[in-house]
């Protein structure tokens, strides 16, 4: 009898604990579901000051260098991410780099071949960084393929479609804006100080004339005020325009040594491009007494640094219309940024032929001593200032 009502109670205590087995799987709160593409709303940010992850809000937090998303990723699986880039985008899955944007352009990736088969069903972790400027967030979309061919083992990577802006968030576009109108107030100034000693510099038909006569600008001594005032703001419309462009002058060792401007200071990038450029023109007639010196043409100096002087400073007048073309038409119109860096190549080359020329007019350039001296101090100059500001983005 003892036996029989012990074994009643070990049922008993068996359907207990069923019923509360079954009770706490029907109240267990589920995992929530992965994502199984890029969601355009869940962008998330790095909180420095907890560190940790928070989800962006773009009406509420500011804009930033880096974004990141969580995903699902199946092996072998074609995940492929379309996005558009400016140059220097990059992209890492989980701490890992993935892609990096050679130039401003539409591209699409593949983030299914780079998973690993032993990280399956784990979330991945997306970062998306843009060290000088924002990313577009609302170019990325994603696409999840039903199998993967043979060929997505290889990121596939498509060719630049069309050329990005290249100009920071709007407060730098306005900084821009007003020191061009100051630019177009102290030329105003110039113009009505110095109407008599202005109008050698904006002779045109002197300039594009070929006889062998002296010229007014050519006779004049180079290192005059107003010179000098025109060289300082030929070298601000130029630092203006280049700031504009993002053409990086800081990536140089020398100068990320010795002066070293982040990204978002404006002003300490227009000042920094301005003081380089004034300090070449400047320099350049020590180069050319050197130069001369070397290739015994002591008296082509005066008039080769004049002439350099005189066509720099009245190419460089049409500077602030290029600027004030490319601000305007920067969000409709995206090949505006070939025109104002054909606007710099054009500059620079028009500058080189007419100093050749008006060094032919006194001295064949079939000399041979003449000929590597132009070389020297115009065609290796060029080609690196070439290099430096025209050519730094890849088209």
């Amino acid at each position: 009898m003892r036996a029989r009502r012990l074994l009643r109670y070990c049922w008993l205590g068996l359907l207990l604990s069923l019923a509360g087995l079954a009770r706490g799987a029907e109240y267990r709160p589920l995992p929530p579901p992965a994502p199984t593409g890029l969601d355009p709303a869940n962008w998330l940010l790095h909180d420095a000051a907890g560190n940790r992850l928070i989800l962006y809000l773009p009406g509420y937090h500011a804009p930033a260098h880096t974004y990141y998303q969580w995903l699902r990723l199946v092996p072998l699986r074609p995940f492929r991410l379309a996005f558009t880039a400016q140059p220097g985008l990059t992209i890492f899955l989980d701490n890992q780099l993935v892609f990096t944007a050679p130039a401003a352009g539409s591209y699409t990736i593949d983030l299914g071949a780079r998973v690993l088969s032993a990280r399956q069903g784990q979330p991945h972790l997306l970062a998306v960084w843009q060290p000088d400027g924002y990313p577009l967030l609302s170019s990325f979309a994603a696409e999840m393929g039903t199998s993967a061919p043979a060929a997505a083992t290889q990121p596939q990577v498509a060719s630049p479609t069309r050329a990005l802006l290249r100009l920071g968030p709007p407060q730098s576009q306005n900084v821009l804006l007003l020191l061009l109108l100051l630019v177009g107030i102290l030329y105003g100034v110039v113009r009505s100080t110095f109407p008599a000693a202005l109008a050698p510099v904006l002779q045109i038909s002197e300039l594009a004339s070929s006889h062998n006569e002296p010229q007014a600008f050519l006779t004049r001594p180079a290192f005059t005020l107003l010179n000098l005032v025109l060289v300082a703001l030929f070298s601000l419309s130029l630092a203006l325009l280049l700031t504009a462009l993002r053409t990086d002058l800081g990536s140089l060792p020398l100068v990320r040594q010795l002066l070293d401007v982040p990204e978002s200071a404006v002003m300490a990038r227009v000042l920094l491009y301005t003081l380089l450029i004034m300090s070449f023109v400047l320099a350049k007639f020590l180069l050319l007494e050197l130069m001369s010196y070397i290739f015994d043409l002591r008296e082509l100096v005066n008039v080769h640094y004049r002439e350099f002087l005189r066509t720099t400073l009245l190419l460089g007048l049409g500077l602030p219309l290029v600027l004030l073309l490319y601000l305007g038409l920067n969000t409709r119109w995206p090949l505006v940024v070939e025109v104002a860096n054909g606007s710099v190549l054009l500059l620079l080359t028009l500058t080189v032929l007419r100093v050749a020329r008006t060094l032919h007019q006194r001295a064949s350039l079939l000399n041979l001593h003449l000929f590597a001296y132009l070389c020297a101090t115009e065609i290796l100059p060029i080609a690196v200032l070439l290099k430096l500001i025209v050519f730094t983005y890849p088209t």
